[in-house]
């Protein structure tokens, strides 16, 4: 299949910069560890808080922000070729540009998987310590969730993207999607300290679904019922938004204007 070949290529072509490979190697650590270090200073003498213990907050970083560099998603890939107008020529070769952009990020995800989160953790592990998952069943839960969590982002990624049909430069949409990410999906602030009424509404959002949702499996702090509804909330989330950014590509494809090329 050409989606392969497209994957291979993405993953071959992370592997020759040795050296970004490195670094972000460094920068997973190092987020990891200033994040670490914000609430071991506050956390100070205590050993919970609210039930919340320094090791399930660590573990919460350590697993959010390594999935965060799993996650690549690629949020220039369309407004580039829209831009300098090769989108043109992507729409008459006969493979799928939304598979193509899928496989390619997907290549880039395995790569940082097995060279970024993997060294990242095992680094953070002797440093900061790390939970164990509560047990074998929720380890494959806890990853079959981190897909899910990866397809609501690559989707909202996706959408964004398509806002490249009306706008030349999406920066500063791709940069308000980031914050949102950001904040509301627990990897900058855990969610168990938010205030409830807010963690009520982000518990519904796309956002917790993303990274919060596989680590509170992997903690063991749902039932399986729980379990089985979040993940179906992030199942509704996948489909919910890439039919809105499907509605957007359509709508956006007759109203092209090529900038460039």
């Amino acid at each position: 299949m050409p989606y392969i070949a497209f994957g291979k290529k993405s993953f071959m072509l992370k592997s020759a910069y040795r050296f970004d490979h490195f670094m972000g190697i460094l920068n997973t650590i190092v987020r990891i560890f200033i994040f670490w270090v914000i609430y071991k200073a506050l956390y100070g003498s205590r050993t919970e808080v609210e039930g919340i213990t320094m090791t399930m907050v660590t573990t919460n970083f350590i697993l959010s922000i390594g999935l965060e560099a799993v996650f690549y998603v690629h949020d220039f890939y369309l407004p580039d070729k829209i831009g300098n107008g090769s989108i043109a020529t992507e729409l008459l070769l006969p493979v799928s540009i939304k598979g193509r952009m899928i496989a390619e990020n997907l290549g880039n995800a395995f790569f940082k998987l097995l060279y970024h989160f993997v060294p990242a953790l095992i680094v953070s592990v002797i440093i900061m310590g790390i939970e164990p998952p509560a047990s074998v069943s929720m380890l494959i839960l806890f990853i079959v969730s981190a897909l899910l969590g990866y397809g609501v982002l690559w989707t909202i990624s996706f959408v964004v993207q398509m806002s490249a049909f009306w706008l030349i430069n999406v920066w500063s949409i791709v940069t308000i999607k980031n914050v949102f990410v950001n904040v509301l999906s627990g990897s900058m602030i855990p969610l168990w300290f938010m205030p409830d009424w807010m963690s009520g509404i982000v518990e519904f959002s796309p956002f917790s679904s993303i990274y919060f949702t596989p680590v509170q499996i992997y903690l063991g702090q749902l039932s399986s019922g729980q379990i089985a509804y979040k993940c179906l909330i992030q199942l509704i989330w996948i489909v919910i938004i890439y039919m809105i950014g499907n509605l957007l590509w359509a709508k956006g494809k007759k109203k092209l204007v090529v900038q460039g090329g």
